[in-house]
């Protein structure tokens, strides 16, 4: 939990300070001096001034060094690596750094998305370090009497070479404050000195974690906070109608509140208990619905995709050469069909959110909701919350404070819960808490999409000669922004409309759909899908009222990644089939320009010399792919034994080579990985979203009868994990690149693939259930 600041005390009457950053005092909008004295002490964000530049600053005192970082820690251990990075630059040694993360009053603007929190933040944070020793070994040199080139720094303290004469940075940092801009010329450790950047440090966040000491948000407790609930529609499209047995529920010990405002229904109370029985219609209020329009049957889903009358438009995402020459010219056509069907971010713990809604705004600093939140990105939820609340034009009338929730990868429904806490807040005018049930949870997160993909390939002379990727997609990103209510849960109910519908695919549903295999000729192309109606047959704006046809998606961990690269990696190994090509060797060849993508590959090699001979029910299979085609490169060999009675399909053993650049923390390398693998096993084997026309019906994660009698959403189980290897590339000399998601997407192809080789079924359609292989035919 983030509980610190930077006081007056701090940086003006006590010990001194060093602050830099690279748009820092466009920020404040004022001095550093001027912006502290003008906010109760604290440093405080202008919110008429500040622009949304990413960014990263650091504050030196003579008490310690803390981060202000626009990159929040969802479980991923980027505190810790960014903390090496700064320590790094500085010479401190590992020694403890404060983190203040996600705060739209204290910390710059930026996201915490598509892995880029060392990727993006690691090297702002690196100059802004940079330019700070460079200034602190200025005030050495001038303090000690002697050259700056005389004088090395370790572990927070100065020494002149060869002398005894030292200082320590809390003493240099006792005079004037000094404001920095960040310089991007400052000079920065070479890779060769690293003594902290490249090492295993443990991660700082684990111990209060693993000892229960840890706050996450869920845990926050403000005095005189209620608690609320929320009573969703029964079916997507439903109209609220009215609300019976008031009495009742206004008799429960405890009650507070009904609120009501069009389709958003929610209740508040003194305790969680109390919320639950109000909100519950065998205890509490009964809510009336009128049903609306029906969903795209989950049966025909993938038929639903490729119906021309469901697009709103094409995109040529990348195209070299000429495919349909080279196709119609190739001796033979070679096709097939792909699926994925919708996927939960399925959060171990349910959203929650705690959000404080005044009557006024503070008279000195003008915010009058504050809301904490597990999202991330603060700026784009305060934008939404405040026009939800308070209209257009009001976001600096709202703080959103991160607090850590459970972790997720993508945009889960912890946002949708804080503006559901907001309006509860704003109704009872108290600080309420707001968590999700498992069933809201399953029920109405944003999921990540289903997606179709025709595939065709031209083969002549037993070579591939024309490559073509077509994607049926829906939208792979429906995060809060732009200062819409409407792309928030509780504002779509409220009659709010969602943002326009996406005018491309690129690097999002069709994130990895191109290949960055050499093929001469090749295409890829994507047919856009409305997601509800719209204005028009062409049109990416809804028409209200807002109807849905399709479930309501967003991004999920490499959002349409995962399932372009199934697509792609299954695809190119039935090409190794019916060319009879090696399938390490044929990628091998189509990566032969690229020497990094080619020693990803290469690295397995061992592992691919030994894998099993195949064809009884054990196989192995290959995936590669460069994350979002310019990004960090990954390659999976995974080994699967498949029960001939049951379909059951067992990952054994997965073998990873990874190549990310610099690798900061070889350790939280490592994890991320593993998530990598054990997310990318499920997603491929257990994970779809079951939904009726009016909504999701997998709402719990096991049928336990005679209580929970509806289906299930099935994950990967502990016994189910395999034995995982990480060939860890490092290039120190190369930028870091993010590794949160690069590895997932050669899950599905691996995976698919040694399911071909040990059975000669290729399932072309995810997940690859027991029934699904048992009904797939030997090819």
């Amino acid at each position: 939990m983030t509980t610190s600041s930077v006081t007056r005390r701090m940086v003006l009457k006590g010990t001194g300070s060093l602050v830099v950053g690279f748009a820092l005092a466009e920020a404040l909008g004022v001095s550093v001096a001027d912006a502290i004295a003008a906010n109760r002490g604290e440093l405080r964000i202008d919110p008429t001034t500040h622009a949304g530049a990413d960014d990263a600053w650091l504050i030196l005192t003579a008490k310690g060094t803390t981060i202000f970082s626009a990159r929040v820690e969802l479980g991923t251990g980027v505190q810790t690596a960014l903390t090496q990075i700064v320590v790094e630059e500085l010479r401190l040694g590992m020694a403890k750094v404060e983190f203040i993360q996600g705060d739209t009053v204290r910390t710059p603007a930026a996201g915490t998305v598509g892995s880029k929190s060392i990727q993006q933040g690691g090297p702002l944070l690196r100059q802004a370090a940079a330019t700070a020793y460079q200034a602190l070994l200025a005030k050495a040199a001038a303090y000690l009497k002697a050259p700056a080139s005389s004088i090395t720094a370790t572990k927070g303290k100065f020494t002149v070479n060869g002398t005894a004469k030292s200082v320590t940075y809390e003493k240099l940092l006792t005079g004037p404050d000094v404001l920095l801009t960040t310089s991007a010329t400052a000079p920065v450790v070479s890779p060769s000195s690293y003594k902290i950047v490249g090492t295993s440090v443990p991660r700082v966040d684990i111990p209060g974690k693993a000892l229960a000491t840890f706050t996450y948000v869920s845990d926050l407790s403000l005095p005189g906070m209620l608690h609320g609930r929320v009573v969703r529609p029964n079916g997507r499209n439903a109209q609220f109608s009215a609300i019976t047995q008031m009495a009742r529920a206004e008799a429960i010990p405890g009650f507070v509140a009904v609120v009501q405002q069009d389709n958003f229904v929610g209740v508040v109370a003194e305790t969680e208990y109390a919320a639950s029985l109000i909100a519950a219609p065998a205890t509490g209020i009964v809510v009336q619905w009128t049903a609306g329009a029906a969903l795209a049957p989950m049966a025909t889903l993938e038929s639903e995709l490729k119906d021309p009358a469901n697009h709103y438009g094409t995109f040529n995402d990348d195209a070299h050469g000429d495919f349909a020459a080279a196709y119609a010219a190739a001796e033979q056509q070679l096709t097939a069909s792909y699926f994925t069907p919708y996927q939960m971010h399925a959060a171990m713990g349910a959203s929650c959110a705690v959000a404080d809604v005044k009557e006024a705004p503070d008279p000195v600093t003008g915010i009058q909701a504050t809301v904490w939140s597990g999202t991330q990105n603060v700026y784009n939820l305060r934008g939404a919350i405040a026009t939800l609340l308070f209209g257009a034009g009001n976001a600096s009338k709202v703080h959103v404070r991160y607090e850590e929730a459970s972790g997720c990868y993508g945009h889960d429904g912890v946002d949708d819960a804080a503006a559901d806490a907001a309006l509860l807040s704003q109704a009872v005018k108290k600080p309420v808490r707001l968590q999700w049930t498992r069933q809201n949870e399953h029920g109405w997160e944003p999921l990540g999409e289903a997606a179709a993909h025709d595939m065709e390939a031209g083969i002549t002379g037993g070579s591939l000669v024309a490559w073509h990727h077509r994607l049926y997609a829906l939208t792979a990103n429906s995060r809060p922004g732009n200062n819409n209510a409407g792309t928030l849960l509780a504002g779509t109910l409220k009659g709010s409309l969602p943002a326009d519908l996406p005018a491309n695919s690129n690097n999002s549903s069709g994130r990895n759909a191109p290949v960055t295999y050499e093929f001469a000729d090749s295409l890829t192309d994507a047919k856009l899908v409305r997601s509800f109606s719209t204005l028009g047959a062409t049109s990416r704006v809804a028409a209200a009222p807002l109807t849905y046809k399709f479930l309501r998606t967003t991004a999920l961990r490499s959002l349409g990644g995962f399932s372009n690269s199934f697509a792609n990696e299954s695809f190119l190994d039935e090409v190794a089939h019916a060319t009879g090509q090696d399938p390490l060797q044929i990628r091998l060849n189509a990566l032969a320009g690229d020497p990094r993508a080619h020693a990803v590959v290469a690295a397995l090699q061992s592992a691919w010399d030994s894998r099993p001979a195949g064809g009884n029910g054990v196989g192995a299979g290959l995936g590669f792919q460069q994350y979002e085609e310019e990004n960090a490169y990954a390659a999976t060999y995974a080994e699967v034994e498949v029960d001939p009675v049951t379909g059951k399909v067992r990952v054994t053993r997965v073998v990873v080579a990874h190549d990310c650049g610099l690798i900061i923390n070889p350790d939280g390398l490592r994890n991320q990985i593993e998530g990598n693998v054990i997310q990318g096993i499920s997603r491929t084997t257990h994970e779809e979203v079951v939904y009726n026309a009016n909504g999701v019906t997998s709402v719990v994660w096991q049928i336990a009868p005679p209580f929970n009698v509806t289906t299930q959403y099935e994950v990967i189980r502990f016994n189910e994990v395999p034995t995982i290897e990480c060939i860890l590339i490092d290039r120190p000399n190369e930028p870091a690149w993010g590794a949160g998601e690069p590895a997932i997407g050669t899950i599905g192809g691996a995976v698919g693939n040694a399911v071909f080789a040990a059975t000669g079924k290729r399932v072309r359609q995810l997940p690859m259930t027991p029934e699904r292989v048992l009904g797939t035919p030997v090819e």
